[in-house]
């Protein structure tokens, strides 16, 4: 699977995951993609940015043998592990949607009591919730459909 930053003609900034860079230019070019904040469906890629981890402490030399990495988790756990996840966010959390930003600095301000929340915000309220001095973290949440039986 592969992060890419997108955005819509609107200016909302998210992220999506797919499969590879093909996966995602037949999902742009079918316009199958659509804004979770706004819903519009004007939908690009925009410039990703990346962190890099080094390896070792400044002035370690790296080993001659270094040890084997430690076992992959296939695909299917990954996203077991995943929505495992996803669904303890979705229990211990209450879902603001797009109040996030308010409930934060309430919560920062001791207007309301302090509690476990997620929602949506706009990269402009993300930049003043930062400025505040209030932490949070952006995690990309897997959707759940509601399959019905037709027996």
């Amino acid at each position: 699977m592969v992060v890419y930053d997108l955005i819509c003609a609107r200016g909302h900034r998210f992220e999506g995951w797919f499969d590879n860079l093909n996966d995602l230019s037949a999902q742009l070019a079918a316009r199958i993609l659509v804004c979770p904040v706004c819903g519009d469906g004007k939908v690009s890629r925009r410039p990703s940015t990346f962190g890099l981890v080094k390896a070792g402490r400044t002035g370690e030399k790296p080993a001659e043998n270094p040890p084997a990495p430690p076992v992959q988790a296939t695909t299917l756990e990954m996203f077991q592990r995943w929505a495992e996840f996803s669904r303890h966010l979705e229990r211990e959390f209450d879902d603001v949607g797009h109040g996030f930003a308010d409930e934060a600095l309430k919560m920062h301000y001791g207007v309301t009591k302090r509690r476990g929340i997620r929602g949506l915000s706009t990269e402009a309220q993300e930049e003043m919730l930062r400025k505040e001095g209030i932490e949070f973290f952006k995690v990309p949440l897997l959707a759940r459909k509601n399959h019905t039986s037709t027996n």
